[in-house]
């Protein structure tokens, strides 16, 4: 839940939201300042229910898909996000300052103003029609959830995977949303070429709080479930415990790790709270209002895996932090996996099959 301020600057609950605020991203030149102009009478005045946010989506035609990175810390390249901003509303994602650059805020905004690609798969396939191009794996959901719940109407991701089977391209997919099964088609066909893997998200598996942190996605046991039925299916898959909140989930690093390999994930990987730029402010409004007896022990614990700050952008240090209680989070992540038997092998997925697209299905005839 999220809470709103209506005019006179009481607090509700929003439910199905993950921000409580809206705070002006960081390239905005005006400010915003709520005023009471009387004509505004509160809901629990008047008796009337206000109104609920709303979803709004922008069909945006984009330039470029393809996005190439060269941090030493990330393991690809090449990534697609076929949306800006993400309806899940987690209230730690790390994206969230993104939409700082479209001078939209990074609270709210990000969870209910978002931006479909609508021409991705079109892109993509002039992409890999280039001289140019050298096939390497694409990270699909880098950013933001590439099923998240809007993917359900515009079904862009679908369209994305359509032309990276056609031309036997490989994908590496990052989601916390069972509507991945809705492509079990795809990628089962794919996984045959070993051209896919799929990572599935568990930040907890006490379902109140990943409702209250990620508000709209699916509940920890239907991401499991997904994992099964990737895995029956004959999808590679993994989890991604991400990201770890000390003091709030650290305790469950095992128990998830557990939960994911009985369910057929084969690879793992974990990310620490990460609190760039905006998100520090609206993850310590959500700490004071779901968890105020811990909110203190939680940022204090944070600062101390970050050298003494909330977040060290710094690579090597950015995803696991360091110090003492950095240390014992990896000794106990890598000695569970290896318990285990995750990450044994390499897991890199197949190059020498890709073939450049002809015009659109043309390859579909051979």
């Amino acid at each position: 839940m999220s809470l709103r301020t209506h005019a006179r600057g009481a607090p509700r609950l929003e439910k199905g939201r993950g921000a409580a605020l809206n705070p002006e991203g960081r390239f905005e030149s005006r400010r915003r300042e709520a005023v009471d102009d009387g004509w505004i009478v509160p809901s629990d005045e008047s008796g009337e229910p206000a109104p609920r946010l709303r979803t709004h989506v922008t069909r945006e035609t984009a330039k470029s898909i393809l996005s190439r990175n060269a941090s030493p810390d990330i393991p690809f390249t090449l990534s697609i996000n076929p949306y800006r901003g993400c309806e899940h509303g987690c209230i730690y994602c790390y994206a969230r300052p993104s939409h700082a650059y479209l001078d939209l805020s990074p609270g709210i905004d990000f969870e209910t103003r978002l931006f479909a690609k609508v021409n991705a798969a079109e892109l993509l396939r002039a992409e890999l029609a280039r001289p140019s191009h050298c096939c390497e794996s694409i990270a699909l959901g880098s950013n933001t959830d590439p099923y998240q719940p809007v993917e359900r109407e515009f079904r862009i991701t679908r369209g994305i995977l359509e032309v990276l089977d056609e031309c036997s391209h490989p994908v590496g997919i990052v989601t916390k949303n069972a509507l991945v099964l809705r492509d079990l088609d795809i990628l089962a066909r794919m996984a045959r070429r070993n051209l896919v893997q799929v990572f599935i998200s568990v930040t907890t598996l006490d379902a109140d709080v990943s409702r209250r942190m990620e508000p709209r996605a699916v509940a920890p046991a239907r991401r499991l479930e997904a994992l099964r039925e990737l895995r029956d299916a004959g999808v590679p898959c993994g989890v991604m415990v991400a990201p770890v909140v000390p003091f709030l989930t650290d305790h469950e690093v095992e128990a998830i790790l557990d939960a994911a390999a009985a369910a057929g994930a084969t690879r793992a990987g974990y990310v620490l709270l990460r609190l760039p730029w905006e998100v520090e402010g609206l993850f310590r409004d959500w700490l004071e209002n779901h968890y105020p007896l811990k909110a203190a022990h939680v940022m204090s614990r944070v600062q101390a895996m970050h050298g003494g700050r909330s977040y060290d952008a710094t690579f090597g240090k950015r995803m696991r932090g360091e110090g003492l209680f950095a240390d014992l989070l990896a000794q106990r992540f890598a000695k569970a996996c290896d318990r285990l038997g995750i990450n044994r092998g390499r897991g890199a997925l197949d190059t020498t099959r890709f073939r450049p697209p002809g015009p659109a299905g043309q390859m579909a005839l051979f």
